[in-house]
């Protein structure tokens, strides 16, 4: 059974983005809308028959806190660079669909290169369910802003990778069940 979508409206204007198009669309004051994702760093909403994408940063727009994905791998004080990495990784979700990246089998490899300043340079290869989806831009970007509030890494790249291609077999067992698959 579905959950019931949290009926919203716009308290001031912001930017969205189109799913699964990415195209960058501004909705005034007032828009109403319904939250059907609110996972890791940004929020699905349905729109006048369409779904686009707040980033997190924008909560207030639709009276609602900064996601705690945002605040916490900003907060996140040494350790272990690699299980930050995978953790932060975890935290990010393509707006389609409620499973992130890694549980999906979309993450291929996540390369780290020491700097001389003690921080690190992170390279994650990852690809799209589709190679035509609009919205691996921005799902790169998220990445990329994720681990860079990591305070061990100096750098971030996403490769988008296509070979081998994505299929259903790359899902983790526990995202297969959530998604009835």
């Amino acid at each position: 059974m579905t959950p019931p979508r949290e009926a919203v409206t716009f308290t001031r204007a912001a930017v969205v983005e189109r799913v699964p198009h990415g195209t960058r669309h501004e909705l005034p004051v007032g828009t109403r809308a319904e939250i059907t994702q609110a996972l890791g760093a940004s929020f699905t909403l349905y729109v006048e028959g369409q779904l686009v994408r707040l980033p997190g940063a924008d909560a207030d727009a639709i009276d609602k806190p900064v996601p705690v994905a945002l605040t916490r791998a900003a907060s996140s004080d040494g350790g272990d660079l690699q299980a930050q990495v995978w953790d932060t990784l975890r935290q990010c979700y393509d707006p389609e669909i409620p499973v992130n990246i890694v549980e999906l089998g979309l993450v291929y490899d996540v390369r780290f290169t020491p700097e001389a300043d003690g921080r690190s340079t992170v390279e994650v290869d990852m690809t799209l369910t589709a190679p035509g989806c609009g919205m691996g831009d921005a799902i790169a970007d998220d990445v990329c802003e994720r681990l860079l509030a990591l305070p061990q890494v100096a750098q971030a790249t996403v490769n988008m990778v296509f070979d081998p291609p994505w299929d259903r077999s790359r899902i983790s067992e526990g995202a297969a069940l959530l998604l009835g698959l």
